[in-house]
């Protein structure tokens, strides 16, 4: 499989990264290691989960699926070294409904916290060091996981940036982590952190890990040149928008097992106008003969700005499928109607 750089780092990834967040929820730990071992036999060199996993996050499932990462690696000799592993530590839950099971309950990206939570990540993966280590959200009130129209809310402001990175940097020259990166991020934040790192002379995030598929395209507007132009490269997340853009929940099917049949807490992506463009999309694929999965994830790996794309499954042909969709190639017919329906209905779903 095609490998990408990552940022400016010696890293490289490959096209497809392999996401966990349902390993130990939706999936238990031999459903896992069977991804990893698939995943690994196609080409994938990139795992990515969090502490905060599984999801949906709570208190039982808060480190499981790092605990499943690490007893495979601990069952197959030799695979951390091949892996580029990447996990996160919570963002700032200073705001009323943080996880208030999760360290203290008040995670701010501060020394303690992100101390402790390195360094029960390393312990749950049976490994020394992470190859990336991300800030799962911003620490302070800002527009992210879907939330729109920005409002200033300073008293919500968590960890000063500076002390932030000044901790993530002795992280590096510990050996706990080999480089950072960015989730969930604003352009405000992206270009706030790269600032302060230069002008430290500390290292700067290498990556930004945030949504972006057929129903949101929002990481276009004033994401994509910052990453283009400081070299901030997208990890791109819920590529399928939750499976949407398969067509398994077109005329509100809810297929038993699905992620949005379970949990109906994920709304993000079932509103009248995202279910609309999902049919669209869905249509123009097989109007082509392509998969609706493979077309949406394809568009999503061509883009110059995406180191990598995070596919998840909850089986294996699930899995297979989205692999292989880094194979197809998208005509200049199928990206003209992707544009059409795009102008159409731009970002239904942000």
């Amino acid at each position: 499989m095609e490998t990408r750089r990552l940022g400016t780092t010696d890293l490289h990834v490959s096209r497809l990264c392999l996401g966990t967040m349902t390993w130990g929820v939706q999936n238990n730990q031999a459903d896992g290691f069977a991804q990893m071992d698939y995943a690994v036999e196609a080409g994938i060199n990139f795992f990515d989960t969090a502490e905060m996993y599984a999801v949906p996050p709570s208190k039982e499932s808060y480190g499981t699926t790092e605990t499943i990462i690490g007893n495979w690696f601990r069952a197959r000799p030799g695979a951390r070294e091949k892996i580029v592993l990447a996990s996160k530590v919570c963002g700032g839950t200073n705001r009323p409904g943080g996880f208030t099971h999760v360290r203290s309950g008040v995670n701010n990206l501060d020394r303690l916290n992100i101390e402790q939570a390195i360094s029960d990540s390393l312990t749950r993966l049976h490994t020394d060091y992470l190859d990336l280590y991300q800030l799962h959200w911003p620490d302070r009130s800002t527009n992210y996981f879907g939330s729109l129209g920005y409002k200033h809310q300073p008293e919500y402001d968590g960890t000063p940036i500076a002390e932030t990175i000044a901790v993530l940097d002795d992280l590096v020259k510990a050996g706990k982590i080999r480089h950072y990166g960015l989730s969930n991020e604003t352009p405000w934040g992206a270009m706030s952190f790269l600032h302060s790192a230069t002008h430290l002379g500390l290292p700067r995030p290498v990556s930004i890990q945030n949504p972006f598929n057929l129903l949101n395209r929002s990481f276009e507007i004033g994401l994509a040149e910052v990453a283009l132009r400081e070299n901030l490269s997208l990890l791109a997340y819920s590529p399928l928008a939750f499976g949407v853009l398969s067509g398994k929940y077109a005329d509100g099917a809810r297929p038993a097992g699905a992620r949005i049949s379970l949990f109906t807490r994920f709304t993000r992506y079932t509103n009248a106008q995202a279910a609309s463009a999902a049919a669209a999309y869905v249509t123009l694929a097989r109007e082509h003969g392509l998969s609706p999965a493979q077309m949406a994830l394809a568009f999503v790996t061509q883009q110059p700005f995406v180191a990598s794309n995070i596919i998840g499954a909850t089986t294996l042909e699930q899995l297979r499928e989205n692999i292989g969709s880094a194979k197809v190639q998208l005509s200049a017919d199928v990206l003209a109607g992707i544009e059409a329906i795009h102008t159409m209905q731009p970002n239904p779903a942000p």
